[in-house]
């Protein structure tokens, strides 16, 4: 499945009518959306307003600000990229403990891509035999980064970007892309000094959207490719650390000084 409505307004779609899956497997790259559909799909799965999420109950309340103790997010543990089998053991003795205050109990893995094939395959046997109540949601820039085991129990919805002509480049986004692209190393130094006013989860944005103005340029500037591929990795690396406990100021850092470390 592919849709291009925003998050809420597609969560309250696949809602309607008691639709919503026990499993969906949310796919498409940096800028997609990803994250806002699962905190939407999370919301509407705990919600208890008659439209789901209805944003307006205690549950939808609490599953928006990350605190709703039956929405349970599941990565890397600090310092490691895999999500390990040992922690989807932990899934597994955890979701037979019925959900603290929800009627339904969501697990929201991300990224996907990090399951290991052993906890590819234990994740397997929960989404074939949990509990009724259980539901997950599993977060990928593709899907062929997952067993096909896994894709067959899950409802894909597959994300794109919105195309230029939809929503122009940010200005701060180009900016920051061109320095990455030809400018000095002092010119992005100060640059990365000055984005430590952002907090995480605007520097996340802001490498969401340097990423898709690489990519374009990347589409039409053969020159700038390999460059390109090499800082969009950077960029996506940088960006999954944005999610966790890591100073924005760490952060800006590692983007400088790893930049000019790699090139």
């Amino acid at each position: 499945m592919s849709d291009r409505l925003d998050p809420v307004s597609l969560a309250r779609r696949l809602g309607a009518a008691g639709r919503l899956s026990h499993a969906y497997l949310i796919t498409g790259p940096a800028g997609s959306g990803k994250h806002a559909l699962a905190q939407a799909l999370a919301a509407a799965l705990v919600c208890q307003g008659e439209e789901r999420p209805c944003g307006r109950c205690p549950h939808c309340k609490k599953a928006a600000a990350g605190i709703h103790p039956d929405v349970i997010t599941v990565g890397p543990a600090e310092g490691k990229r895999d999500i390990l089998v040992d922690q989807i053991r932990q899934i597994r003795a955890d979701v037979y403990i019925r959900p603290n205050e929800a009627g339904r109990k969501v697990y929201l893995i991300d990224p996907a891509s990090a399951l290991n094939p052993s906890a590819q395959n234990a994740l397997l046997k929960i989404l074939e035999e949990g509990p009724a109540y259980a539901a997950f949601l599993l977060l990928a820039e593709a899907a062929g980064s997952l067993l096909p085991t896994i894709r067959s129990r899950c409802e894909e919805i597959s994300l794109t970007p919105p195309p230029v002509e939809e929503e122009g480049e940010d200005p701060e986004a180009a900016a920051l892309a061109e320095l990455l692209l030809s400018g000095g190393e002092e010119a992005l130094m100060a640059r990365c000094v000055a984005l430590e006013k952002l907090d995480r989860d605007g520097l996340q944005d802001l490498l969401n959207g340097t990423i898709l103005c690489l990519e374009r340029r990347m589409r039409t500037q053969p020159a700038v490719r390999k460059r390109g591929m090499e800082t969009v990795e950077q960029l996506k690396t940088l960006s999954q650390a944005a999610q966790f406990n890591v100073g924005v100021g760490h952060l800006t850092g590692w983007l400088c000084a790893g930049h000019f470390s790699t090139m």
